[in-house]
């Protein structure tokens, strides 16, 4: 069967691979639908999760699907369960991000399923592709419980990609009415509305003016800063990080959820005379459920533009390397 695999830097192949080979412990998941991530597109850069290792990576880590095989030592998993895969841990191994495995392929080995909380069954009226969102849902949801948001606050959202429409998601979710995402791609702006946010095209607009329109403003000893009392980087921009410390409140708090590889400049001397807080937010809350519970309750079938089967997986990476105008971009595995 085929498999994405990262070889080297900028080197990523449909691999012909043996099917599993599962052990009393595990499960084998006949992939539906496997979300392509801005990770991914990280790793196929670099050549695997941190640079190459000397073999090649399986890609793949938001995967939905239906369970084919069910470990004798496995309990609570049924052969035709549709399920969503929790790509792990360190202590589980993890699926799509360095471990041995990677859920663009059609048979997915999920390893250790008898520990529990690996595969995790969905309503029978979501439907699979939709259902692939679980993980980034999860990965916007983390943010913003690190982002430690009350009911009162106004919140701005940089960057209106898959994570970021999912803290957009999250936080109108959950009673948070003064939500501003803020982006620079027309259609993701788009995206944004459609789940529910206010939105601020940052290549038209002042947006530290417009978020003191939309939010008003709080006191600061050198003048008025906008009254956001918490930011969500979702956008992977460097000049995102210094301007939140620059223009935010007293009192703010940031939760930086989008990759950054390189150093970015911090004045530690703002830090401390606004008590900022900057929290950085990793994989997901501790019931991974909650996400697809999310899912169940709000429609966000919209953030998927793009469905290709896998062999097209290039043409997938280059939506996510070019102009970045897509919100989710799933590949099928009908064809592999």
């Amino acid at each position: 069967m085929l498999q994405v695999r990262v070889h080297a830097p900028g080197d990523a192949r449909l691999d012909e691979i043996e099917p599993p080979r599962p052990t009393a412990r595990d499960v084998v998941v006949r992939v539906a639908a496997c979300g392509v991530c801005g990770s991914d597109v990280s790793y196929v850069r670099l050549g695997g999760v941190a640079g190459p290792t000397g073999r090649p990576m399986p890609l793949g880590h938001e995967i939905s699907g239906i369970v084919d095989w069910v470990g004798g030592q496995v309990e609570g998993v049924t052969v035709g369960d549709r399920v969503v895969v929790h790509p792990g841990d360190d202590d589980l191994g993890r699926i799509g991000n360095g471990g041995d495995e990677g859920g663009l392929t059609p048979m997915l080995l999920v390893r250790e399923a008898a520990r529990g909380r690996r595969v995790f069954p969905i309503p029978d009226d979501l439907p699979l592709d939709v259902a692939a969102l679980a993980e980034p849902v999860a990965v916007g949801m983390r943010a913003v419980d690190q982002a430690d948001v009350g009911p009162d606050d106004a919140v701005a959202v940089f960057g209106c990609g898959p994570i970021g429409l999912a803290a957009v998601a999250t936080l109108l979710d959950r009673g948070i009415e003064r939500v501003v995402a803020i982006d620079l791609s027309p259609t993701r702006l788009a995206l944004a509305r459609d789940v529910g946010a206010q939105t601020v095209d940052a290549g038209d607009a002042d947006v530290w003016a417009e978020l003191a329109r939309l939010h008003g403003t709080a006191p600061f000893m050198f003048g008025p800063t906008p009254a956001t009392n918490a930011f969500i980087e979702a956008s992977g921009s460097a000049r995102v990080l210094t301007e939140v410390l620059e223009r935010g409140r007293a009192g703010g708090r940031m939760s930086v959820v989008a990759l950054h590889y390189e150093p970015v400049p911090t004045s530690y001397l703002l830090l401390l005379m606004k008590q900022f807080t900057i929290r950085g937010s990793m994989e997901y809350p501790p019931r991974f459920e909650d996400a697809i519970e999310l899912l169940s309750r709000r429609d966000l079938s919209s953030i998927v533009t793009h469905r290709l089967p896998m062999r097209q997986f290039d043409d997938a990476l280059a939506l996510l390397t070019g102009s970045k105008s897509c919100g989710k971009v799933l590949l099928t595995m009908e064809d592999a």
